[in-house]
């Protein structure tokens, strides 16, 4: 892990740490959007209901943002 933060601070990134930042803003995005159903839709659909949907929604525009991102840094 470290020395996947010393590769970005020094500009190169690899493949894999692309495919690692991608997974982990994954992971991220599902846990926020399951956290945001359940506060604003929690008691209208259910909190179960709620946290799936918003699990499933939550990466729809995090994952490509951080992935074009990602890219970008790559190749600047």
């Amino acid at each position: 892990m470290q020395a996947m933060l010393q590769a970005m601070g020094g500009g190169g990134f690899s493949i894999t740490a692309i495919v690692v930042w991608t997974l982990v803003s994954a992971l991220l995005a599902i846990a926020g959007g399951a956290a945001a159903g359940v506060k604003l839709a929690g008691k209208d659909l259910g909190v179960p209901l709620a946290a799936m949907m918003g699990a499933m929604y939550g990466p729809l525009a995090a994952v490509p943002a951080v992935l074009l991102g990602l890219i970008i840094l790559r190749f600047i």
